[in-house]
């Protein structure tokens, strides 16, 4: 017996310690892939012949398919098992990946914004991640690891974003869905020795497919209005129609949700006092980051004869972009312990005043490289700080049996907020476009900056209302 118990402790030891690269790996993997495309947007746009407003929904569909996969996958860790949703997660990633770089070489648009969709459902792993971390990892790391799982969505989409211009510049862009393939692979072998996760004891209901769908046109309708409503006229009947349609499906949303059994969407979590402040935050906080990290490459990579700009290639943009990425490597064990001494609101609200400041520095100061490498450490940390500190938020205000579903409904937050910060921010833009040459002018830019820099000083008074949450629960 005593050499059983050993072998027991042994193996378990040995869970742990693999557990913890395979949920960082996976939950990079998804982040990276989120935001790959951003730096070659414009490189899409040229290549595929569309838009700049048109190619912004390479990483719109993404979101789109993230922000309605995020909560089923939640929910369904918690009903079914977390080990069995990540590698759904995983293997969506990977199909995804697969199809988006074999449209890529067929010079298809559409099978890439299909094969975004795809990946995008990869989302999922970030709620299932924080469930099997409280499962695997040891009661005093357990705010580490949290800590560096909610920093994964800010310092994965960051990498995503150096990397994809020394890969475009290279390989061609058809690799950075490759990239994907690779990852979701590597972190599809990690899984297979994870633990199942702990099920809920009842396992009574269905996967809510009406609020999935009704979700999905809430969002569609919504993005789609933003987007095209300077196309079609603000006040066209077209644009009139999308937005009163989303309010419909909204509405309907609400109301099926409050009615169904296990809901994609716990509409009782959203006004758990303990959350209300802490998503409210979140979803500011991500406008704000989507918005600018979608405007600082269009702008980089302008044209000098535009008057702005400093006609920089893909690759000359991620160095642009690299300390960003750094510094937030750097701040998410610093926010982590921040947050053991002083709360995790003081910690997100350092990163919202760090925003400010590097945003309003590019709304005044944008003529040199020099000022966006300066501004682009300073948003890196406060995005470090922000991010990192929401995950240790959420799991902190609830019971573990609701972990997936609590942490699945904050990151459908982030998203539906990154989402809207990148489609409002090419409106910007765009409104500001002048023939001939249809370039957003530089006050269009100065806008777009001024605008995100609001949106963060607003996530700092939104975090006013979070409450210290209790002690995480065994």
């Amino acid at each position: 017996m005593l050499i059983a118990a050993v072998t027991t402790a042994a193996l378990a030891t040995g869970t742990r310690r693999q557990a913890t690269p395979t949920l960082l790996l996976a939950a990079l993997a998804v982040a990276v892939c989120q935001t790959i495309v951003v730096a070659a947007l414009p490189v899409f746009g040229r290549e595929l012949g569309v838009s700049a407003t048109a190619a912004t929904w390479l990483l719109t569909a993404f979101m789109l398919a993230a922000a309605v996969a995020t909560p089923i996958a939640g929910r369904l860790g918690d009903l079914y098992g977390h080990r069995r949703v990540l590698v759904a997660g995983l293997l969506a990633l990977a199909a995804g990946s697969l199809l988006a770089a074999l449209s890529d070489h067929a010079g298809s648009f559409t099978g890439l914004l299909v094969g975004r969709a795809v990946q995008g459902l990869s989302a999922g792993v970030f709620p299932v991640t924080f469930g099997l971390a409280r499962l695997t990892a040891p009661a005093e790391k357990l705010n580490g690891l949290v800590a560096a799982l909610s920093a994964m969505f800010g310092m994965g989409g960051a990498v995503g974003m150096v990397v994809a211009g020394p890969i475009v510049a290279v390989s061609g862009t058809a690799w950075l869905f490759w990239l994907g393939l690779v990852l979701a692979g590597a972190a599809l072998a990690g899984a297979a020795g994870l633990p199942a996760g702990r099920p809920a004891t009842s396992r009574q209901g269905r996967p809510d497919l009406l609020g999935a769908t009704l979700l999905s046109g809430t969002l569609v309708a919504l993005l789609l209005g933003i987007s095209q409503g300077r196309a079609w006229g603000w006040g066209s009947a077209a644009t009139v129609s999308t937005f009163a349609g989303c309010l419909l499906l909204g509405a309907a949303f609400v109301a099926v949700e409050m009615r169904t059994a296990v809901p994609i969407v716990d509409m009782r979590l959203l006004r758990r006092p303990a959350l209300v402040g802490t998503n409210i935050a979140t979803v500011v906080i991500s406008v704000g980051m989507f918005a600018a990290v979608t405007v600082i490459p269009r702008y980089s990579q302008t044209p000098t004869a535009a008057g702005y700009g400093f006609g920089d290639s893909p690759a000359e943009t991620g160095l642009l972009i690299a300390p960003t990425a750094v510094l937030m490597v750097v701040a998410a064990p610093v926010a982590a312990r921040l947050s053991r001494r002083t709360g995790g609101r003081a910690t997100f609200q350092l990163g919202a005043a760090l925003a400010v400041a590097g945003l309003g520095l590019l709304a005044f100061a944008h003529s040199q490289p020099w000022h966006f490498y300066l501004a682009g450490a300073v948003l890196g940390a406060a995005y470090g700080f922000a991010f990192a500190s929401l995950g240790a938020l959420v799991i902190g205000a609830v019971d573990h049996t609701q972990t997936g579903a609590a942490s699945g409904v904050n990151t459908i937050l982030r998203t539906i907020g990154g989402a809207l910060g990148a489609q409002l921010a090419a409106v910007v833009l765009a409104s500001s476009a002048r023939p001939p040459s249809a370039l957003p002018t530089e006050s269009g830019y100065v806008a777009a900056f001024l605008a995100s820099a609001a949106v963060a000083a607003l996530a700092f008074v939104a975090a006013l209302t979070i409450r210290r949450p209790v002690h995480y629960s065994e």
